[in-house]
């Protein structure tokens, strides 16, 4: 069996996902062939393998850290919440139903042989693996049956290291708290502690470093900076791109729709390449007046984030800046533009008679359809098979309005969606690629549509034009090739704050 070490830490939001990335990137660097590892994750940015099977994003970018191509394996279970208290619950890649909270509490152990047998797919084929927990350990309430965090290090027999978050505050109280919870068999799986999200001198840190080890007999094993403008994949539920304003003095602003099922947000990192464009989420409709182009994302309940728009005023104002602002939509947000979204099986809301996937607070009871925006001759159905496959190829001519240059542009991404959108006017799903009206209102369902260079740089040179600006795109890469230099920077950055040679004596005592 490979070597192996479990990066977990004091709660949700600490950095696990970018620590697990950089250690990946460092190893490989080192010549090793390391793998990235998560049994359980809750998130609504998800990706499609190679052959099919949906994964979270976060174990994407760590296998691209760690130069593989992803697969399954890596993220074996993926929640996606579709409402307050229910997630879709992912086994393998495939979508096996919706849970309540209290369901999957009670089914989740019964996932333990496919978690093994995951974890045993890349161990023999990969050395080490890092693994990434989820949350906290010291959840107390939830340590039964936990299949995540200390219940799989015990299970694959894994060293931990715990991280916590400085900038949060507290962080000698979130590592000695955590570990006062553990029993005495788990504290002594903790080899390491690490500090992450720190600013200024670290020498400020050296008498409480000293009582924190004295303390737990544990020691800490690197102090890392903050890297605010790191670039890499946030965790979906804790990024603070949401809480970003529009940026003064940029020339171009993005807004996108704050969507309360919101996902897949990932698809619009490649515009926040470019100091001149500054890219927004905003709930607010007065925000949208302001937009050089707005943008409606994929959502994990479309029929309730439907709802929303409308109660919220978003729907007005989108209809009412139609035909004078660009409006974009994917995936979800490409059937909210059409003229109807129809859930006759209940895919979004298994019980019909419950209000899952409502917005709890606007109080508003799931339905079964819903009245699109009516910007786009398409109504959809949503099917209970979902539709996960990886995308690529040439653009549809013909594109109209301000992103017509897209015409016949090559294109490459993925497709995750439950819906079957149809032409009203011809009744067939081989609706374009890209479908288009003069009003300049566009749709897709194709996830990382923007990570091409040449899509990206068409979409600003068009705006910027519109505005008859001149905007540099010199320096706009596709975004793969953009995230590897951010993987060489994270790495380089670890190396300088980490002890690796006591985490290489963790992984090959």
């Amino acid at each position: 069996m490979p070597s192996k070490i479990m990066i977990q830490g004091t709660m949700s939001g600490v950095g696990k996902s970018l620590i697990t990335a950089g250690l990946c990137r460092i190893l490989s660097q080192d010549g090793y062939t390391p793998a990235p590892f998560k049994s359980q994750n809750m998130a609504l940015n998800s990706y499609v393998t190679a052959d099919g099977r949906e994964m979270g994003r976060a174990q994407v970018m760590q296998s691209h850290a760690a130069g593989l191509e992803p697969e399954y394996e890596m993220n074996p279970i993926l929640l996606k919440p579709t409402g307050d208290t229910r997630s879709q619950v992912i086994v393998n890649g495939h979508p096996i139903g919706n849970m309540t909270a209290r369901e999957y509490f009670a089914y989740k152990k019964c996932l333990i042989p496919e978690i093994e047998k995951a974890y045993s797919h890349l161990a023999g084929r990969y050395d080490p693996v890092i693994i990434e927990g989820a949350g906290s350990p010291a959840e107390i309430n939830l340590k039964e049956n936990d299949i995540v965090n200390m219940g799989l290090a015990n299970l694959l027999d894994a060293p931990v290291l715990l991280v916590a978050d400085i900038d949060r505050g507290g962080v000698f109280a979130q590592l000695l708290g955590t570990v006062m919870l553990l029993t005495d068999d788990e504290r002594k799986r903790i080899k390491g502690f690490i500090i992450n999200k720190f600013r200024g001198d670290p020498s400020l840190l050296d008498s409480g470093i000293k009582e924190i080890e004295d303390r737990t007999g544990i020691p800490v094993t690197g102090v890392i900076p903050w890297m605010p403008d790191l670039g890499l994949e946030d965790e979906d539920s804790l990024t603070d791109r949401f809480h970003r304003s529009a940026r003064q003095g940029a020339k171009l602003l993005i807004a996108v729709i704050q969507l309360p099922h919101i996902s897949n947000f990932s698809d619009f990192d490649p515009f926040e390449q470019n100091k001149d464009v500054s890219l927004f989420y905003t709930d607010d409709p007065a925000d949208l007046e302001k937009a050089d182009l707005i943008i409606i994302p994929g959502t994990k309940n479309t029929i309730g984030d439907m709802h929303f728009l409308k109660s919220s005023g978003l729907a007005d104002k989108l209809c009412k800046l139609a035909g004078s602002v660009p409006i974009l939509g994917i995936c979800g947000g490409f059937q909210m533009l059409g003229e109807k979204i129809e859930d006759p099986e209940g895919v979004e809301c298994s019980d019909p008679t419950a209000a899952c996937g409502s917005d709890s607070s606007s109080g508003i009871r799931q339905s079964s359809e819903a009245a699109g925006l009516g910007l786009l001759p398409v109504h959809t159905i949503l099917r209970p098979v979902k539709h996960q496959t990886r995308s690529s190829g040439v653009l549809n001519d013909g594109i109209q309005g301000i992103f017509s240059r897209l015409s016949g542009v090559s294109y490459e991404g993925y497709e995750i969606h439950a819906g079957e959108s149809l032409g009203l006017h011809n009744p067939s799903p081989s609706l374009p690629v890209l479908v288009s009206t003069d009003r300049n209102i566009y749709g897709t369902y194709i996830h990382g549509f923007f990570d091409r260079a040449e899509i990206t740089g068409s979409v600003l040179q068009s705006l910027a034009g519109q505005k008859k600006l001149k905007l540099d795109l010199s320096q706009q890469l596709d975004q793969r090739i953009f995230r590897e230099s951010r993987y060489d920077r994270l790495a380089s950055v670890l190396r300088e704050h980490l002890d690796l040679n006591y985490i290489y004596g963790c992984l090959y005592p």
